[in-house]
């Protein structure tokens, strides 16, 4: 769902390369600040129900976007207006990156669109991304119902190609919904075609809150659940997929993971990651046994829940020695 007049061809050579980091070198005292300024006022506002894990792929999409590689305006005027975000801070980060960019023609790997190569820790959000998508497009022309669970500031349902006759719902904490709904006026994002469900996934039933808004079981559906698995504990986890299953034939699920190595290993990375998100009041609960191969246990849990996997993809690299870190999958009823 790229936009013809946006896209642009990326020179991916070493000079290129070069040019982009010697820029970014000079001007990273600029992007620093522009980080300390970014997190200081998103902690500041932590009180607001704005989730930083929600924000980060907004702002990979809001850059994607400036870069010309993924069309998304939607995305790109509703960072803006979020509590929280500085757009002084936003432009003191990224812009020295843009200006690299614009000199040399590189594109990072972290914000290649669409993306290819083998998914790592630093470049899932676009590899995350190109997945999403492209289940949308595969998928969502013959299916009459769109769930996105967990939206959090998600865009897609406002992308979507005006001839597919499409429902649309977007469910998530009543804070994040209401959070969104304001500063989509504020962006003058038309939502009309898009139905809010507010709902606690560990502390509610968010189906019955779906179905009241709307939603048809008996048809087919797809379901999309971008970025939320890892902070949900096993019950919930298993609850929601048992929910889907129960849906019509025909419904489809898209979702990320962790594996237990990210919830468990002793990396240096990894524990500074987990402490982040401790800090930002969502740690993480939840994972696949990443014992190889991860595709028997995630197969097995979606099976006990009523759906069959259909697709993987691996985040990290799975193999005798080295376990995966997550990975992408679809499943069906």
């Amino acid at each position: 769902m790229t936009d013809p007049e946006q896209e642009i061809v990326s020179r991916r050579g070493p000079l290129a390369a070069i040019i982009f980091y010697i820029v970014c070198i000079l001007l990273f005292p600029a992007m620093v600040i522009g980080y300390v300024f970014w997190v200081g006022k998103l902690y500041a506002k932590r009180t607001s129900g704005v989730s930083g894990t929600a924000q980060g792929p907004l702002s990979a999409r809001w850059f994607q976007h400036r870069l010309g590689v993924r069309y998304d305006e939607p995305a790109h005027r509703l960072l803006m207006v979020l509590p929280g975000i500085s757009p002084f801070a936003v432009w003191l980060l990224f812009g020295p990156l843009q200006l690299a960019h614009r000199l040399s023609g590189y594109v990072p790997p972290a914000f290649r669109y669409p993306f290819e190569g083998d998914v790592t820790f630093s470049n899932q959000v676009s590899a995350r991304q190109t997945f999403y998508d492209g289940v949308v497009e595969q998928y969502l022309a013959d299916i009459p119902q769109f769930v996105i669970l967990g939206a959090g500031f998600d865009t897609r349902a406002y992308r979507l190609p005006k001839q597919w006759s499409v429902r649309s719902f977007e469910v998530d904490t009543p804070e994040t919904l209401a959070i969104k709904q304001e500063a989509m006026e504020v962006a003058e994002i038309d939502s009309a075609g898009v139905t809010f469900v507010a709902a606690d996934f560990e502390k509610e039933d968010w189906f019955n809150r779906l179905v009241e808004a709307g939603f048809d079981a008996d048809k087919p559906s797809l379901f999309l659940w971008e970025g939320v698995t890892p902070y949900l504990d096993r019950a919930a986890v298993e609850d929601t997929l048992r929910k889907i299953a129960g849906c019509a034939r025909g419904s489809v699920i898209a979702f990320d993971y962790f594996t237990t190595e990210v919830l468990e290993s002793q990396s240096l990375h990894l524990r500074v990651v987990r402490a982040s998100l401790q800090a930002g009041g969502e740690p993480l609960k939840f994972g696949i046994d990443s014992t190889p191969p991860t595709s028997d246990h995630l197969a097995e849990l979606l099976q006990s829940c009523g759906l069959t996997l259909r697709e993987q993809h691996i985040l990290g690299k799975e193999t005798a020695g080295k376990r995966a870190l997550g990975g992408y999958a679809i499943a069906v009823v």
